[in-house]
């Protein structure tokens, strides 16, 4: 396996990792048709195997603190993306990534990192097990017609949402999460950087 720097070629296989791998998570609908661009510098890098990307991490860092990221002192940096193939899943592939990018976001001088999760049990022990403590969160709920009728009103005539998506940041949480199908509790982690 080769780590190394994101380059234009490797857009279709990037979005198609980031797909296989979302399939199973709570992400699952996050769908991206092409790589995202970052208004701010980035550390991106993919896991090439078999000729093929096989993860990817994309780090979008700050020049000027809170330029990027929600929290913190002095400069951090966004995970955006971190993903592995399934076929290549459990493998050491988003540790390796993510050492790669640790390395190059203390040359940058930043001193940490931050990523926001849905509540993927494995995915929130993934950052914990690579010592990303969780400093916050909130509920994001998503909301089916029915659901709809409830929450959301308009004043355009015959104008009729049937989906929505939104963020919840107060404290009756259990009352969300008990008149909302679809709610995941979203996790900011975070990592000091030496």
């Amino acid at each position: 396996m080769e780590i190394r720097d994101y380059q234009g070629i490797d857009e279709i296989g990037w979005v198609r990792c980031r797909v296989l791998s979302f399939l199973n998570t709570a992400y699952f609908d996050n769908v991206l048709q092409k790589k995202e661009t970052y208004a701010q510098p980035a550390i991106e890098l993919v896991a090439i195997a078999d000729q093929q990307v096989i993860g990817l991490l994309d780090i979008e860092y700050e020049v000027q603190p809170h330029t990027v990221c929600s929290r913190g002192e002095g400069l951090g940096g966004m995970i955006w993306h971190i993903a592995v193939h399934p076929d290549y899943q459990r493998k050491g592939v988003a540790h390796q990534l993510l050492q790669e990018a640790e390395k190059r976001a203390q040359e940058k001088k930043l001193n940490r990192l931050e990523a926001w999760t849905r509540d993927d049990q494995w995915v929130n022990n993934w950052y914990i097990n690579n010592q990303f403590s969780i400093v916050d969160s909130y509920l994001q709920v998503f909301m089916d017609s029915e659901e709809l009728k409830l929450a959301v009103t308009t004043d355009i005539p015959e104008l009729y949402p049937v989906q929505a998506f939104a963020h919840y940041v107060g404290k009756e949480r259990e009352k969300i999460k008990e008149r909302f199908a679809r709610v995941h509790e979203c996790f900011c982690f975070e990592k000091k950087l030496l």
